[in-house]
């Protein structure tokens, strides 16, 4: 089984209101926020943004998440490097970390366990 193409954007940000604004002056609907300053932007069919703020002494960051449709089918090509393997995460999904040949980090995500 392959990725299903990008489903997802995760960025960090030091100011949620600001990013988030941002987002949807560029065309975004915020589709929920949390309370712990971060939230989940669409726009159209696209990938989404989600967005979480981090602590001004980290460097915030950006990564793509490929979508896999069912993490126990997923086998990854020895050609691949897995940094973590698939884990649920807080926020409903389960993830795989890889990295590509020139050292970014890629996000794999998948549908939480039913």
């Amino acid at each position: 089984m392959t990725t299903e193409g990008i489903e997802a954007v995760f960025l960090e940000t030091h100011n949620w209101g600001k990013a988030a604004k941002f987002f949807q002056a560029l065309g975004f609907e915020l589709e929920f926020a949390t309370d712990h300053a971060s939230g989940l932007l669409r726009n159209g069919d696209g990938p989404y943004v989600f967005i979480a703020e981090v602590p001004e002494d980290r460097e915030p960051e950006v990564r793509l998440a490929l979508k896999v449709p069912d993490a126990d089918g997923f086998r990854a090509d020895p050609s691949v490097e897995v940094v973590t393997p698939f884990e649920e995460t807080h926020y409903g999904t389960r993830e795989m970390t890889v990295r590509d040949p020139d050292g970014r980090l890629w996000s794999l995500q998948a549908p939480a366990k039913s």
